[in-house]
């Protein structure tokens, strides 16, 4: 058995450091040489606080091991180790207790992008080019997160985007991306075999219910083979402005962590050798998106024919913002040393950031109502190439924040331990000047409904902004179908105003469709022919490539299912009693939670449902 002097000989540590971990020293033959050179790191970085508590030897020793396996974890998984992340803190917390504006030197203006209006010709010639492009591209799914904001206890892909069909978000995630699959390559010249990669960040909270979520539903019909889970690991806590390690309050011989933010996507793809793969098999383009957006996939067609028309290398996807909204606004930002860069600005950082900058107003709107800012949705289109190139010089680390809640106003001690952040699309921040950096804006009725806040949250929200509840998300999505369908000449009525756990709420008639029935404007339009009318109270889904609407007047339920190759016409009269709304009351725990945190069911009264389970030419009139 070698000395403990050996051992500390090895750790290349004088005496006054040794005497600094006298526990740490009484233990040391219990760990491999791997686990010295850890703890060496550790003692350099000025953690010896660590080893305070540690018991003598043949004490706790499985515990002891458990904590290097631990810090093993912490280092190999942060780019640089745990080394570079106390840097890095110690760095950013200096900068926070002094107070210094990150911004500091930098003056705002608005950046350059497309603002697209949806169905004109410009937005069609995008989608079409988007369409074309989908089968370079790769998309990469962030979800790390559970339901419990919204008062769903399940991960939140596995939420319904809507309880009309009660699609849940992977499945209408993963539906959309293969029928996109097949309309790019039906676009292609010769025999397309390609197969869009998904890949999923998940986090300690979700991964294995994903894994489980896909595995029960056969991965929605993708090949097992297109997925890749991605699991995000979380990062050590800080208690102090020294970036001292926080000890699990629980176990002294662990350190608490929490999450370190979406921006270790970026990481964990290049890590992963998953980029590299992608790009040698010829793929362009990388779509990042989040996990309860469910009218985000209506926007990618045509944003991803932006970025290929114009040859952006990252294209924020954005949508109108109201000046002051509690969204970030795309904003170019250039520094008095001629830096620029085309970044994200949280909305309470960019109201003092114009006014510090010959701006006395601030951030205000402009004569189209709207902030000249545009609002950030956290949608991404990086091309591959340059991507790979940032991250080769990166390893993937994005620029980090901190947020610490201090005690008091002398902000030396916290209130509870910190750790650094990082967000993903702060991935700009380090581009180079000459990097082509810009967004798409598009409407939000047909972009942007994402499901994030719970009903007793949403009910407290101001009236005129956004709830961004299940109640609000799946309204959008019947709001969303019913404009495109009025777009294409069919004639639907208004919405009524309802309300359903304290909000208020446009509800308009409940249409649905599967995103092979059509992914673009251009198909919905070559889909409905004649005089086409659906009421308010009406309840339409449509499940099947080929069914077409002609001459319908709807007033009631219809639901219409069908095989590939069953061309179905839909046409005539159809009334009936149809499906009411009923209010349920989100704290009756009786009710499925899926269902109270929307604040109503349906009660399908009567309905008109025809299914065709056999190829062939149909016509549907009552």
């Amino acid at each position: 058995m070698t000395s403990t002097a050996d051992e500390f000989s090895k750790l290349n540590i004088g005496g006054d450091w040794a005497s600094s971990a006298p526990n740490l020293q009484k233990n040391l033959s219990l760990l491999s040489p791997e686990q010295v050179e850890l703890a060496k790191v550790l003692l350099e970085k000025e953690q010896s606080h660590l080893f305070q508590h540690w018991s003598e030897p043949g004490v706790d020793d499985d515990e002891k091991c458990a904590f290097f396996d631990q810090i093993a974890k912490l280092n190999s998984s942060y780019p640089g180790g745990l080394a570079a992340y106390i840097n890095t803190a110690r760095e950013l917390l200096a900068d926070s207790k002094a107070g210094k504006n990150p911004y500091d030197g930098f003056t705002p203006s608005v950046p350059s992008g497309e603002v697209l209006t949806y169905g004109d010709d410009n937005f069609v010639q995008f989608e079409e080019a988007g369409v074309k492009e989908a089968r370079k591209a790769a998309f990469v799914l962030v979800a790390g997160g559970l339901g419990e904001r919204l008062g769903y206890n399940g991960i939140k892909v596995a939420l319904p985007r809507e309880t009309t069909a009660g699609t849940c978000f992977l499945q209408h995630y993963i539906e959309t991306i293969l029928a996109l699959q097949e309309a790019s390559c039906s676009l292609a010249e010769g025999n397309c075999q390609a197969e869009i990669p998904l890949a999923i960040m998940t986090s300690d909270d979700t991964h294995l219910r994903t894994m489980e979520l896909l595995e029960k539903n056969s991965f929605f019909g993708m090949k097992p083979t297109q997925v890749k889970l991605l699991k995000q690991e979380k990062v050590a806590c800080l208690d102090d402005n020294e970036a001292h390690l926080a000890l699990d309050p629980h176990n002294k011989y662990r350190i608490q962590t929490k999450p370190h933010g979406h921006g270790d996507v970026h990481s964990l793809l290049y890590s992963s050798g998953l980029l590299k793969v992608w790009h040698d098999a010829g793929l362009r383009w990388v779509l990042f998106f989040q996990d309860t957006n469910g009218l985000l996939f209506k926007a990618i067609p045509a944003a991803l024919g932006v970025s290929a028309i114009k040859q952006y290398h990252v294209n924020s996807l954005a949508v109108p913002r109201k000046a002051k909204e509690a969204i970030g606004g795309i904003t170019k930002l250039t520094h008095k040393d001629g830096r620029t860069m085309v970044i994200n600005v949280e909305y309470n950082q960019l109201d003092p950031l114009l006014r510090a900058s010959g701006y006395p107003d601030g951030d205000v709107n402009s004569e189209t109502g709207y902030s000249p800012f545009p609002g950030n949705i956290n949608q991404l289109i990086f091309e591959i190439g340059p991507y790979i190139e940032e991250l080769t010089k990166t390893g993937g680390a994005i620029k980090e924040f901190v947020n610490p809640k201090y005690k008091d106003a002398t902000k030396t001690a916290f209130k509870s331990s910190t750790r650094l952040e990082c967000m993903m699309q702060d991935y700009p921040k380090t581009l180079p000047p000459s990097a082509r950096v810009g967004f798409t804006v598009m409407d939000a009725w047909l972009a942007y409904a994402p499901v994030k806040n719970n009903p007793e949250d949403a009910a407290k929200v101001p009236k005129g902004n956004p709830y961004h509840s299940a109640t609000s998300g799946e309204m959008a999505i019947y709001r969303s179908h019913s404009l495109i369908l009025r777009k294409a000449g069919v004639k639907i009525d208004g919405p009524v105003i309802q309300v359903f756990n304290g909000q208020e709420v446009e509800v308009w008639s409940r249409v649905v469709w599967k995103p092979k029935w059509a992914l673009t404007f251009s198909e919905v339009k070559s889909k409905v022919s004649g005089n086409c009318s659906i009421s308010q109270r009406s309840t339409m889904a449509i499940k099947g490539r080929d069914i077409a609407l002609e001459d319908l007047s709807l007033d009631g339920a219809l639901i219409t299912e069908a095989v590939d190759g069953a061309e179905v016409k839909v046409g005539g009269s159809v009334q009936n009693k149809g499906w009411t709304i009923e209010n349920v009351d989100c704290k009756d725990t009786s009710i499925p939670e899926e269902i109270r945190i929307r604040g109503f069911r349906f009660n399908k009264v009567e309905q008109l449902e025809k299914t065709y389970t056999e190829p062939g030419k149909y016509f549907l009139k009552p």
